[in-house]
């Protein structure tokens, strides 16, 4: 067995994991690759990268193993097999996974494991996923840094809360993942790591066995190495579950159909400089300045009105209040075991008077009003990830300036991995589309991504 393993990894190798999830999907399913031969390629690449990039909060090869040879055998059988048949995913550690340790990066939640997967997973499991494992995840996946580090550079960070699954993405570790986003944790890690991150219209994917940070915001969300990878995965998550009140009965738009078309006219972008603006580095700056030259009648510039100055603001307080509420226990049992900003963030909830959680809640409907006539011009609006390329130094997951905006609003986005820093580190590109308007914006990412590989 043991030379079959070694032969399972020289036949897979580097090669096979710089194929797009896509490609992969369709190996598997012709039988030309194996769920045993990727999932080998998958464990090698850990093997060998994972105590420099530290990716992984749980990872057990053989229950890995044990997942693809009874996928291998069911295709073998001639039974139907599903969209993900023997594509490894990475679940974030703070999405439930049946007898798997589920610990949301909290020392306080050490050794919890639960007893039922939540609803994504089941869907991947539904689908013939193989979980791969469970990455890492800042704590309680707010701002507190993770040990986990950029692939493209060590000293530099992978961004939060869903660093975990963004390095191991982009080391090629495992061709897909799954986050979550309050702020700016799947848009932004995306954006550092040099991958695709989607976060879907709020209420897309049900949050059942999901850590509840903020009712009002949490949103799941994927990663791949292009947006067609992130369609894929995120069409099996897509639906309606009882247990989550954001979710609505309809049926699931086909989003990878669509990405994978061609658009019926060339996208139409809207560039705008959102709030917080002023702190892009100048090379980021520079890099629209060329990529929106470049794009020429394919884009034209739009101004956010000035109410929108205050929706970090806005979305902060929601964010802290329902945190500090639904946090609760873990500030009253086990405060000394959580990091400097998990501590001030619960005090600062703690804090807030119900008129202006309420009023925050209000404002997201008062600024949709300025987004429609912007939607009704553009395929998507062009914007920029984060305010540079990863920082230096593993004390901060980065600024979330440029995604709290799209969380709050609910509205649909996804990084582009296109630009490149002057010190080699990716920079992302974000596409924001209109609510419920996801297969759109998805198809609208991969032509771009398209067009900047010409």
């Amino acid at each position: 067995m043991a030379a079959d393993r070694a032969r399972q990894r020289q036949g897979a190798g580097p090669l096979l994991m710089s194929l797009g999830a896509v490609e992969l999907r369709d190996r598997l399913a012709s039988g030309a690759l194996s769920a045993l031969e990727l999932t080998e390629a998958c464990i090698a690449r850990i093997e060998a990268r994972e105590h420099e990039v530290g990716a992984w909060a749980w990872h057990d090869p053989e229950f890995a193993r044990a997942q693809a040879r009874q996928l291998d055998a069911h295709r073998a059988s001639g039974k139907p097999i599903g969209p993900l048949h023997g594509l490894p995913v990475g679940v974030k550690d703070v999405i439930d996974t049946a007898r798997i340790p589920t610990e949301n990066g909290c020392a306080v939640d050490a050794g919890r494991v639960p007893l039922r997967d939540a609803f994504v997973v089941e869907r991947l499991r539904q689908a013939g996923a193989v979980i791969l494992g469970k990455t890492v995840s800042t704590e309680l996946a707010f701002m507190d840094p993770s040990a986990t580090r950029n692939p493209h550079n060590p000293a530099h960070t992978p961004g939060g809360s869903s660093a975990g699954s963004a390095a191991a993405v982009a080391d090629g570790m495992v061709p897909l993942a799954l986050g979550t986003q309050t702020g700016g944790s799947v848009i932004r890690p995306a954006s550092f790591c040099g991958v695709t991150g989607y976060k879907p219209t709020f209420g897309a994917i049900p949050r059942r066995g999901v850590l509840l940070q903020s009712q009002s915001l949490d949103t799941v969300g994927v990663f791949a190495g292009d947006p067609a990878g992130a369609a894929l995965l995120a069409e099996v998550l897509f639906g309606h579950d009882e247990a989550d009140s954001a979710t609505t009965l309809a049926p699931p738009p086909r989003l990878l159909e669509t990405t994978l078309s061609a658009p019926p006219l060339l996208p139409v972008l809207a560039f705008l400089r959102p709030p917080g603006w002023d702190i892009a580095e100048p090379q980021l700056r520079a890099a629209f300045d060329e990529l929106c030259a470049a794009l020429g009648d394919q884009v034209f510039e739009v101004e956010l009105p000035r109410q929108f100055d205050s929706a970090a603001s806005h979305r902060r307080c929601i964010n802290l209040a329902e945190m500090a509420r639904n946090f609760h226990r873990y500030g009253r049992d086990g405060a000394a075991l959580l990091g400097p900003s998990t501590r001030a963030a619960l005090a600062e909830g703690d804090d807030i008077r119900a008129r202006d959680y309420l009023a925050a809640l209000d404002w997201a409907k008062v600024l949709h009003a300025g987004l429609a006539e912007v939607f009704e011009r553009c395929d998507a609006i062009l914007c920029p990830a984060a305010p540079g390329p990863a920082p230096e130094g593993l004390g901060s997951t980065g600024d979330p300036i440029f995604n709290g905006l799209w969380t709050l609003m609910g509205t649909p986005a996804v990084t582009v991995p296109i630009l490149t820093a002057e010190n080699g580190l990716p920079m992302g590109v974000q596409l924001v589309g209109a609510r419920g308007n996801d297969a759109r914006l998805l198809r609208t990412a991969r032509w771009l991504h398209a067009w900047a590989d010409q």
